[in-house]
């Protein structure tokens, strides 16, 4: 099958402001969200929508902040994974409304020795112009993370701001939050985490050169380098590909992935992406690889026939977990 042949929505303009001294606010006053809101993922969606509409009722713009680096990784706590890289995540963010601003303010070591009252009056008032400021409840902010949402209510008070937390959605196992999302990810239950995500956990990666092991064999696999999010427990996935190229990310097929170490060929770590009916050149291509379920775990075989064999059922167990899935309407194109 030939990708999309539909012609891809434009990409929207960006809404991604770099620093807070580079948001133009029009001599408007803004509502601010703050977090590190990885995933996006539907209590973060309600939470956004519900300050979205609370900013438009009031006549202030609507703003998110977020941090990057993470501030674990700059405090030397080491690195998280993440369910979404920063672009993707801006991407989900602007979604959600087109007034909608998202403010990524580089997370540095000089930013972490803020104090409270430094971090609210010089980033919040001065430079974002926040009237209304809306955190996790479990918010701390300044030099060794010494202000909590008392101290920001008590801020606000002195600076003219009003500062609020909002509880999250949950379920009767407990809140929805990206860590709860990750645990599910790297035990492979992808089912459950597109329940908390709202869609699919995606990977993604450039195409790179193989063994080519697959194609002579019959099964052409892309190989993804370079992927940065939380990777599943190794196994195999039924899953839906986009292709990702100047005009942004479009629709290409369902398809398997294979992530873990080919016990069978002893080959290594990889993760593998054969597309249904689609038999074209990907190398040095995008790929965004949405995970739908988890056909089976990965398991060595006796020989390769054995192998080639489980491959296809494999194949047709992917197309039946993915036959009834639609695109997202608002991913313009592509699949989420």
């Amino acid at each position: 099958m030939d990708p999309d042949s539909r012609a891809p929505a434009p990409p929207p303009p960006s809404r991604r402001v770099d620093g807070a001294g580079s948001l133009v606010r029009s001599g408007r006053s803004t509502l601010v969200a703050i977090g590190n809101f990885d995933g996006v993922h539907a209590g973060h969606r309600a939470v956004l929508g519900a300050a979205v509409a609370d900013a438009r009722s009031r006549g202030l713009q609507p703003v998110v902040l977020t941090f990057h680096p993470h501030p674990a990784e700059v405090l030397g706590r080491g690195r998280q994974a993440t369910l979404t890289a920063l672009d993707r995540k801006v991407e989900l963010l602007c979604r959600l409304d087109p007034a909608l601003r998202v403010v990524v303010e580089p997370f540095t070591k000089q930013l972490a020795a803020m104090t409270p009252r430094a971090f609210a009056e010089e980033l919040l008032v001065q430079a974002l112009g926040a009237k209304i400021v809306v955190v996790g409840q479990n918010f701390r902010f300044g030099h060794d993370r010494a202000g909590d949402l008392t101290m920001l209510e008590t801020l606000g008070r002195e600076l003219g701001f009003e500062a609020r937390a909002e509880p999250l959605a949950h379920d009767a196992a407990g809140p929805f939050s990206s860590s709860r999302i990750r645990e599910l990810v790297a035990q492979g239950d992808v089912r459950r985490a597109e329940a908390l995500l709202g869609r699919p956990h995606m990977i993604s990666g450039e195409v790179v050169r193989g063994d080519g092991r697959g194609r002579t064999v019959g099964i052409p696999t892309a190989n993804l380098g370079g992927v940065t999010e939380a990777l599943p427990e190794h196994g195999v996935y039924s899953c839906l590909v986009d292709v990702v190229d100047e005009t942004g990310p479009r629709k290409l097929g369902t398809g398997v992935a294979n992530i873990g170490n080919r016990p069978t060929v002893a080959a290594g770590f990889s993760v593998e992406v054969y597309v249904h009916d689609f038999d074209g050149d990907l190398y040095g291509a995008r790929l965004r690889v949405h995970l739908v379920d988890r056909i089976r775990e990965e398991r060595k075989f006796a020989n390769l026939d054995a192998l080639v064999r489980q491959i296809r059922t494999d194949i047709e167990t992917a197309r039946a977990q993915t036959s009834a899935r639609e695109p997202d309407p608002a991913a313009g194109g592509a699949w989420h």
